[in-house]
């Protein structure tokens, strides 16, 4: 295929993107689900050239954004005081699925080495950051399951590509050192972070020194690339130095980048993610094909693999929930041994996070990247396949019926010391503050005298509304109804002068922007 078909392909997968979302918002289903099954149509399309998918290239792309951009979304703050947890499912959980996926690949062929095995169970172990999101940004969890769903996400994905490389050198060796993994795996870490660091802190000085927005944007956008691609050169997690350089760049935003640059920059990184996303389960679905094939067809596919996928699958589900309950139940008996204080899940909660492992690229990735003459690879290509569209299929469409279920979907159980109209509140008093010192000058004469009562009338309102936010906030929704249906109001004569000949281009961008941050302000203080 030469480059002007592949790009023609390409502009048609991203049409493909658009109207599959469309449709899955039509029919109220997971984007994830329609993307997945679209992709595994248009494998067949007759004539469209068979899609081959470079396990490395499609890691080096697409896993440095996404992971980024977790890291980069994320509640530092949760993320520390849940680490323990997180840990836990990041490393303890795909370690016990690996164990629990390699004893029952053993059962159901035994003559598949036990180093396949494990190499199975290490693949399919890592719920993917990209499943994760695409489910989680349709449900609403209590904030301790969302952050130790986000957090495991982003750190997993080192954990099963240390037990991957293991499993596959065990195979090519027929040997395997436990203490070995363990020590490299905490090098890797470590490595990882100290690499991530350097590059997040030296991203911090750059941004300092740039003046210009779209550079700004442009260093933020391949900071993720730079520490994943440094990572991997200097041999440690380029996983672990990516999610690294995203939180030291998310601490740090807020102070070295203005807010036209976050405004900008979110726009862009917006679209960039949800195109990377998609194209992710479309080519997820494109990679069908090639599985198919292997396998002999559909109908030897189903009628040799069908029992073990679903035996394999169901070992994945019941192994998390081992896990998932039997950490609960640990913490239990420690804190009643007094040996720690540590909040348990409790049967609901923990019944939800078991329900949430959601496999997908890293998955594909590591198993089309076996050797040729690993052994079992086909047999391994066909059930990270099915494990995939099983647990995208199945766990992420009743995601939201568990929850629910669960009696979790509007439950907080975190809160913090402060709410968002009482930080309001202190951050208007402050404002007011100044402009009262600002407001006079150095004769002592008010030349500011309506900026003076606006800030005055702004900080009273707040203070008032934190106290009585139930009593205001029908009030205060109908008043910003009022705004939005002004600014609408304010755009039609816009474009009205506009097209009239009125006003020229120029201006009617200028005026238009102070409409659209005013319309995202009024959306804002709404919500």
């Amino acid at each position: 295929m030469d480059g002007t078909h592949l790009f023609e392909l390409v502009i048609a997968m991203f049409l493909a993107i658009i109207a599959l979302h469309y449709l899955a918002h039509r029919l109220g289903l997971p984007p994830s689900v329609a993307l997945l099954a679209g992709g595994a149509t248009l494998a067949f399309v007759p004539g469209l050239p068979a899609i081959t998918v470079d396990p490395e290239l499609v890691l080096v792309i697409f896993l440095p954004p996404l992971l980024f951009d977790g890291a980069w979304s994320i509640a530092v703050d949760r993320l520390k005081r849940h680490m323990f947890g997180i840990a836990s499912l990041a490393v303890g959980a795909v370690l016990f699925t690996t164990v629990i996926v390699a004893l029952v690949t053993h059962v159901l062929m035994p003559s598949l080495p036990w180093a396949a095995c494990a190499a199975l169970g290490a693949i399919v172990s890592p719920p993917d950051a990209v499943s994760a999101r695409a489910v989680l940004e349709h449900v609403r969890l209590p904030r301790r399951l969302q952050i130790l769903l986000e957090g495991e996400s982003l750190l997993n994905d080192a954990s099963g590509l240390v037990l991957f490389r293991f499993t596959v050198a065990a195979a090519a060796t027929g040997a395997f050192s436990t203490g070995s993994a363990a020590g490299t795996f905490v090098l890797l870490a470590v490595g990882g972070a100290i690499v991530g660091s350097l590059v997040g802190y030296a991203w911090v000085k750059l941004v300092r020194r740039l003046r210009d927005d779209y550079l700004m944007i442009a260093a933020t956008t391949l900071l993720c690339w730079v520490a994943y691609l440094l990572g991997e050169q200097l041999h440690v997690s380029g996983v672990i130095a990516t999610v690294t350089a995203g939180l030291i760049a998310s601490w740090h935003q807020h102070t070295v980048m203005s807010a036209a640059t976050r405004m900008r920059g979110t726009s862009f990184w917006t679209v960039l993610v949800f195109l990377m996303e998609a194209t992710v389960f479309i080519l997820i679905g494109l990679s069908l094909r090639d599985i198919v094939d292997r396998g002999g067809g559909f109908g030897a596919l189903i009628e040799t693999m069908a029992f073990p996928a679903l035996a394999i699958l169901v070992a994945l589900v019941v192994a998390r929930y081992l896990w998932v309950f039997g950490t609960d139940l640990a913490i239990r008996l420690a804190n009643r041994l007094r040996l720690a204080r540590s909040v348990p899940l409790g049967p609901r909660a923990a019944t939800v996070l078991g329900w949430a492992g959601v496999r997908g690229v890293v998955t594909l990735a590591l198993a089309l990247s076996l050797p040729d003459d690993f052994p079992g690879r086909d047999f391994i290509l066909v059930m990270s396949f099915a494990v995939i569209m099983g647990t995208v299929l199945v766990q992420g469409t009743t995601l939201g019926t568990i929850i629910s279920w669960a009696g979790l979907g509007e439950a907080e159980a975190e809160r913090a010391p402060m709410t968002m109209s009482q930080a309001e509140a202190a951050m208007a008093q402050v404002q007011f503050s100044k402009v009262k010192t600002l407001a006079y000058n150095g004769e002592g004469n008010l030349i500011h005298p309506q900026l003076l009562k606006r800030y005055e009338h702004r900080a009273t309102a707040i203070v008032d509304y934190a106290e009585r936010t139930d009593d205001y906030a029908p009030m205060l929704h109908a008043h910003f109804d009022v705004v939005l249906e002004a600014v609408a109001v304010g755009r039609t004569e816009l474009i009205r002068l506009h097209r009239s000949g009125q006003i020229d281009d120029e201006t009617l961008r200028e005026l238009e922007r102070d409409l659209d941050l005013e319309e995202l302000s009024a959306i804002s203080a709404k919500a």
